[in-house]
């Protein structure tokens, strides 16, 4: 039998990932706005590197 906390993780997964998706774009838009001309495929790697940084500094401060 699988954890609850997986089984609560497991129920909430597609809420997860939408809420990431949405602060993907949030800041695909912000990057549009201030650079008419961008590289959306550098712009996108960016910003994904940034969200993985900040989520492995958060999991680090979690983790105490």
């Amino acid at each position: 039998m699988q954890k609850m906390e997986q089984l609560e993780l497991d129920a909430h997964r597609g809420e997860i990932i939408a809420d990431m998706r949405s602060l993907v774009e949030k800041y695909r838009t912000i990057f549009d706005w201030d650079i008419p001309e961008i590289d959306q495929q550098a712009a996108d790697k960016l910003i994904l590197a940034e969200m993985h940084q900040a989520l492995d500094n958060i999991a680090a401060q979690l983790a105490g």
